[in-house]
């Protein structure tokens, strides 16, 4: 699928001049008025505003702005607009029997792994599927299906983590068409789509391109023959607010959100944890929500409060745990020098537990009391 074109491709102004910029709320003649300005914690400012057509390096910037010489190339490939409005994710389905908790491994072999457990759904990572060095599908994943490939019994469910490091994901974007084919022939149950950064210190033109990249590749999948979720990411209240009106006009089965940088307190509880809490109120009900990276307790209590059984948690913290003879549960993480199958296993029915005994009494608790501390 190619996302059809507008008939005028629109791109950000040069400089960060937000007087003349098509997206800008404020400027009058605005075709998109979706951004309140620049962004003031930009490290790129002096680039932009001395930025010309003739500077050779210009195109080679790991950033997206305006002053860019290939900006506009940049915004036809992610359909020559930053708007949300095309993008329906028609075709997305929430897989029969997907359990609440998934397991990310480390192997394409789990069944040294799954043992008694027989885990209803696995989950791997996108380099675990796509080359970070060649920048294509690995040889153990051509010619075959996913299930095949993670040696999966029938009934259980494959699922693709489709995120990485900023070149693994760029270099998948470049590469995404050509590889769509083969996605789709790996027939995965639930795909998370391949998510672009979003840094606090970028340009604000960095950002929206990427929460629209971020959409756009789904439904590219989708259209594929890929049943993908988006992964969403935001930066201000304005973000959420668009996010809101177009999940409202969709109604999407589910979407994603990686929580796997938000590795302090201060980044969850001064980032992350006030955008989930607005968006937990403006979810459609019949959405949920896929998370990757929330393995502390705490946080998946918070979590619950906010999206209750509509939250799906995925994490690779029961081999990380497994392989160290380590297991997670109610007093924390015990080094008990276990076999990595009976380690993994039951780090895996702990983390299980705590979103299947949750009720919405607990939900109702939790907010009265405010919550836990992350």
């Amino acid at each position: 699928m190619t996302i059809q074109l507008p008939l005028t491709v629109l791109t950000p102004a040069r400089a960060c001049d937000c007087r003349v910029c098509p997206f800008f709320i404020d400027n009058p003649d605005a075709a998109e008025p979706i951004c309140s300005g620049s962004n003031s914690d930009c490290s790129y400012c002096g680039s932009a505003r001395t930025a010309d057509q003739l500077t050779p390096s210009c195109g080679q910037c790991s950033i997206r702005c305006g002053s860019r010489t290939d900006i506009r190339a940049w915004m036809r490939d992610a359909g020559g607009t930053l708007d949300f409005d095309d993008i329906t994710l028609q075709d997305m389905h929430w897989p029969d029997g997907m359990p609440r908790f998934v397991p990310q491994i480390d192997t394409t072999n789990p069944a040294e792994l799954d043992g008694d457990l027989q885990w209803p759904a696995y989950a791997v990572g996108l380099r675990r599927v796509f080359s970070p060095k060649v920048w294509d599908v690995l040889p153990g994943f051509r010619d075959i299906t996913a299930r095949e490939a993670l040696g999966l019994g029938d009934g259980q469910l494959s699922v693709l983590v489709g995120y990485g490091e900023d070149p693994l994901v760029e270099a998948f974007w470049t590469r995404r068409r050509r590889i769509y084919p083969l996605m789709a022939q790996h027939q995965w149950d639930l795909v998370l789509s391949p998510n672009f950064s979003m840094y606090g210190n970028q340009p604000r033109t960095e950002h929206l391109i990427n929460f629209r990249r971020n959409l756009v590749i789904a439904e590219e999948l989708l259209a594929a023959g890929v049943n993908a979720v988006p992964n969403i990411y935001w930066y201000r209240l304005e973000d959420l607010q668009r996010y809101s009106r177009w999940l409202h006009d969709i109604t999407p089965p589910a979407i994603a959100i990686n929580l796997q940088t938000f590795r302090t307190d201060a980044d969850w509880e001064e980032m992350a944890l006030p955008g989930l809490s607005w968006l937990g109120g403006e979810l459609p009900t019949a959405t949920r929500l896929v998370v990757v990276g929330s393995s502390r307790k705490s946080r998946i209590d918070e979590l619950l409060a906010l999206y209750g059984d509509r939250l799906t948690v995925i994490s690779q913290n029961p081999i990380q745990y497994a392989r160290h003879g380590a297991i997670m549960g109610p007093t924390g993480r015990e080094d008990v020098h276990a076999d990595v199958a009976v380690a993994f296993a039951a780090t895996v029915r702990y983390y299980s537990s705590l979103l299947t005994q949750w009720t919405p009494e607990d939900q109702t608790a939790t907010r009265t009391c405010g919550g836990s501390n992350g």
